[in-house]
């Protein structure tokens, strides 16, 4: 009997090369995947916005940033176990960045450029559920499927950084974000249809929903549609101005929140925050009304308390919920609960029920809006240092002279800016001068804010590429 071994047939070879297609498919789509996520970092959406990366590709004039440094990020997790070879393979298909002889670094190959028209180009929906590990990968091909996008960046609570179910997109073109809202079926999500709308959209429904008019409106909507946090070009132009040099070795004063009786220390992670524990919990100090069939007019909310208390409640809501919370600046009597009871018993034309929130719930909605005041408070605090000319001290905040000014300070004018000749000093303020009076917080949809604050922010420079022989 022979033993030779026979040649395996046609039908026999077809699933062996089919797996290793597969495989190598999977392989492709990774190095794509890893390729596309470095070039967020450097694009010109992300880069001048992240106070970290900045540094990275300020720290030589060549603008060349580690390799390593930059898959160390946790997005890049999943690929750094591949091994660095591995992510320099992808790096070097990009059209957008360079690699270096060696490996070890990568650069854009072009200058960074202040990107045009994001907030026409950026769009609002709702409705994604709850957070899973890769929700945003998942976002990331949701959207890519109406064209390219620049960036999606999920909408989170301030204090706890729990995902809200909605995101910000910016698509690459007007077309693209165009498509998305004219989409016929309209987008949906796991079978369930979108809240969807533009961006400008979404800041004029929070501007009625708060029933804001005039200058108040247009600094609301402005605080909506710009990039929060670090942004190398207003950088570079205070540098020019001869401001970012301005005190540039002296400590940065301390910044100091009063909220609800207690004095806290605002820090600078995420562009303005408190510690938790250093927010006291003032019992008994919310009301949670339920029922309201998601809407609420918050004017109309406000205009009976106005009556009674001497200082307008915070209040919180989400478009879509059926609930929502009223914050005060102490623990409430038996009376003032009755009074809120019996003076609004209905919001958005449905009677609601009105109860005091569970210990837990009441004690995140306070961290909530500590955070809230603190981002408020840091961001004027350091837009008065870049000032030429303060705010005028006094009042409720103050009315803002440098840049745009208003009430609370807004942008620019900062409390206790003080006129020339007066000494800065650390700055206490309370939570109701810390921007809009009790308005809900809006989760920021800015870049990160990472990095050490008070150093100077180096400016671009040309690239100074080195010249090679031919080969």
């Amino acid at each position: 009997m022979s033993t030779e071994p026979v040649a395996a047939s046609a039908e026999e070879k077809r699933p062996a090369e089919e797996a290793a297609a597969i495989q190598e498919g999977d392989e492709d789509e990774k190095l794509q995947d890893a390729r596309k996520q470095i070039e967020f970092y450097f694009a010109d959406s992300n880069l001048p916005f992240d106070k970290f990366m900045w540094s990275l590709h300020t720290a030589n004039a060549e603008h060349w940033v580690p390799i390593k440094t930059v898959s160390s990020f946790k997005r890049m997790r999943e690929y750094a176990s591949k091994g660095h070879d591995w992510i320099v393979k992808a790096l070097r298909t990009s059209e957008e960045l360079e690699v270096d002889e060696a490996g070890e670094n990568a650069r854009r190959r072009t200058e960074v450029q202040p990107p045009k028209g994001q907030f026409e180009r950026s769009v609002y929906a709702k409705g994604f559920g709850d957070e899973t590990s890769d929700l945003q990968k998942k976002l990331e091909k949701f959207f890519d499927q109406y064209g390219e996008t620049n960036a999606v960046r999920m909408r989170r609570i301030d204090g706890n950084k729990q995902f809200k179910g909605s995101v910000f997109v910016e698509f690459a073109e007007m077309k693209s974000a165009e498509a998305f809202l004219n989409a016929d079926p309209k987008p949906s999500w796991d079978g369930k249809e979108l809240l969807i709308m533009s961006k400008e959209a979404y800041c004029d429904m929070k501007i009625k929903e708060k029933g804001l008019t005039g200058k108040t409106a247009e600094m609301r909507k402005d605080n909506i549609a710009s990039r929060k946090g670090f942004n190398a070009f207003q950088e570079m132009q205070n540098e020019k101005k001869g401001k970012g040099q301005k005190g540039k070795d002296k400590p940065n004063p301390e910044v100091w929140l009063e909220f609800m009786g207690s004095k806290i220390r605002v820090q600078e992670e995420d562009g303005g925050s408190v510690k938790s524990e250093d927010v006291p919990y003032i019992k008994g100090a919310t009301m949670k009304f339920t029922g309201c069939g998601g809407d609420a007019n918050f004017t109309e909310m406000k205009t009976p308390l106005r009556e009674h208390f001497a200082r307008v409640p915070y209040i919180q809501f989400s478009k879509g919920d059926d609930f929502g919370l009223v914050g005060f600046d102490k623990p409430l009597t038996e009376d003032e609960i009755d009074y809120v009871k019996t003076n609004l018993k209905t919001v958005n034309s449905n009677e609601v029920q009105w109860s005091i929130p569970e210990g837990e719930e009441e004690k995140q909605f306070q961290i909530d809006r500590a955070n809230f005041a603190a981002r408020s408070v840091l961001s004027r605090s350091q837009e008065k240092g870049s000032s030429s000319r303060g705010g005028r001290g006094g009042g409720r905040g103050g009315r803002g002279r440098g840049g745009r000014g208003g009430r609370g300070g807004g942008r620019g004018g900062g409390r206790g800016g003080g006129r020339s000749g007066e000494k800065s000093q650390p700055a206490a303020v309370s939570e109701e001068q810390s921007g809009e009076k009790r308005k809900r917080a809006i989760e920021p949809d800015g870049g990160p804010d990472t990095g050490i604050r008070g150093q100077a922010v180096p400016t671009i420079a040309p690239s100074k590429k080195a010249k090679t022989d031919a080969a």
